[in-house]
């Protein structure tokens, strides 16, 4: 079938959008070279709204060429739940509560291990937090392990490379450590259902795979930089006030609420109002809420659907002439282009489907969730709460690359050779 001339504009719009993604340090450099108009340089140079800036485009393309029924039928058939619900786990996981839970979690799992105190944390939150996504998904945990890293090590002046590195890593960690369960991450969720993946079943054929996977490249890269490592020493912050346990407790009911509810936006929104109000009572057991942050990745998740949605004529096709092992690569390489949800979730709209091309299509996707900062819907989380740390306050997209594709090797060898 010959594309439709809105879904070749979209295609282009999302070839221009990619480019973008890469050139924002560009749009930076204008901003501080021309003063006079900064703000636009500044607003197109955040990664974030790369994709809701080019979807806005493809929406005012389609009112042009097919009329404003048509744009808002196409807009009302996507589905923006995946980027509401990223937005309230960001909001409620960031919060002091839940992270000084989870810091104190890590911090007795470290003390298990006979290392220096700063490589055992940090192995621990690289291999324990992105296991922990399986179960209070992926999203959640990439929320977690970006603010303990920034904490104890993004803020303590650790080594340009080292920032890369535990990026990459943890971006391909969390990528594959959601699929030990059947409802965590975002390329599992699109296709569980249709194709009757339940928890026991993702665990015997992925996740254990997974977590070899994980514990292998959080394993690597703390010997790799142990001796960068071993010199940090955990610095309590004076200034917080100890949270009671009962408020600890209600964060975690909230946070538990949303997950529960992750399919269904009416409940985890009016959860998250709810947790708002909460929070404001006892605003001084709170540091200051990611709410922007937790909006500009939400724009940024919303766009890429909306772009997505007009890729469906060239990926499907693509996707049903590869053999399982061609797939497997191709899945893992398409994944750093789309995104892997919508790369699964293509594939599953494909009838009479084998199990090997089943499991090739997803395991690829989960593979490559690491290589870019579109790859996994996770991803943009993590990247907003750590990319200030950065000179300038940018993640060089070639340096993730580079960054990733270590583990990237370790999570294909470990779906195709256990």
């Amino acid at each position: 079938m010959n594309p439709a001339s809105i879904e070749i504009i979209g295609a282009l719009l999302f070839g221009v959008a990619l480019i973008h993604t890469f050139s924002t340090k560009y749009f930076e450099q204008l901003a501080h070279s021309h003063p006079t108009h900064a703000g636009i340089w500044h607003f197109l140079g955040e990664v974030e709204v790369v994709f809701g800036f080019w979807a806005m485009v493809l929406v005012i393309m389609m009112f042009v060429t097919d009329g404003k029924h048509a744009a808002i039928a196409y807009l009302d058939r996507q589905s923006f739940t995946e980027p509401m619900f990223v937005f309230a786990i960001m909001v409620i996981a960031g919060t002091r509560p839940i992270l000084q839970f989870a810091m104190l979690n890590v911090k007795t799992l470290a003390r298990l291990i006979p290392w220096p105190e700063g490589s055992a944390f940090y192995f621990i939150t690289l291999s324990f937090v992105p296991l922990l996504g399986s179960f209070i998904t992926e999203p959640g945990a990439m929320t977690l392990a970006g603010l303990i890293l920034l904490e104890r090590y993004y803020s303590r002046g650790i080594s340009t490379r080292l920032k890369y590195v535990t990026l990459g890593v943890l971006f391909v960690n969390i990528s594959i450590g959601g699929t030990m369960t059947s409802f965590a991450a975002p390329p599992v969720l699109m296709v569980a259902g249709k194709w009757g993946w339940d928890t026991a079943f993702m665990f015997t054929t992925f996740g254990w795979k997974a977590a070899i996977g994980v514990l292998v490249n959080a394993l690597a890269v703390t010997f790799l930089f142990r001796h960068e490592l071993s010199g940090l020493k955990n610095e309590a912050r004076a200034t917080c006030a100890k949270v009671p346990l009962p408020v600890v407790f209600v964060h975690i009911v909230f946070l538990a609420g949303v997950v529960v509810f992750a399919h269904h936006p009416v409940v985890f929104m009016g959860l998250l109002l709810f947790f708002l109000g909460f929070a404001s009572a006892y605003e001084r057991y709170q540091d200051r809420l990611i709410l922007r942050e937790g909006l500009l990745v939400a724009f940024f998740l919303a766009g890429l659907v909306v772009l997505g949605g007009q890729q469906k004529w060239w990926l499907q096709p693509l996707l049903s002439d590869m053999d399982n092992t061609v797939l497997f690569f191709g899945a893992t390489l398409l994944t750093a282009i789309t995104d892997n949800a919508a790369l699964t979730y293509l594939g599953s709209l494909l009838e009479g489907t084998s199990a090997e091309f089943r499991y090739s299509l997803v395991a690829g996707a989960v593979t490559g969730g690491g290589l870019t900062v579109i790859a996994n819907a996770p991803n943009p989380a993590g990247f907003s709460i750590l990319k200030g740390s950065f000179r300038d306050g940018a993640i060089h997209p070639l340096g993730l690359l580079a960054a990733a594709l270590p583990p990237t090797i370790v999570a294909i060898l470990a779906f195709r050779l256990l």
